[in-house]
């Protein structure tokens, strides 16, 4: 069964993408990337939660 509405499944490898991040310890911007965290080795966890335009 295949669903065109989601681009992403669990089990398939996610597409890089880069974000704009916020480090409240240095209290500036920088921005993350997959490919840099897969390049630095780091464990990667990815979480959606709708509608939610807060700082988590």
């Amino acid at each position: 069964m295949s669903d065109p509405c989601c681009g992403i499944q669990v089990g398939r490898e996610v597409p890089d993408f880069t974000l704009e991040t916020f480090d409240a310890a240095k209290g500036d911007f920088g921005t993350l990337s997959l490919s840099d965290c897969k390049r630095a080795g780091a464990w990667t966890v990815l979480f959606f939660y709708p509608a939610d335009f807060t700082f988590v």
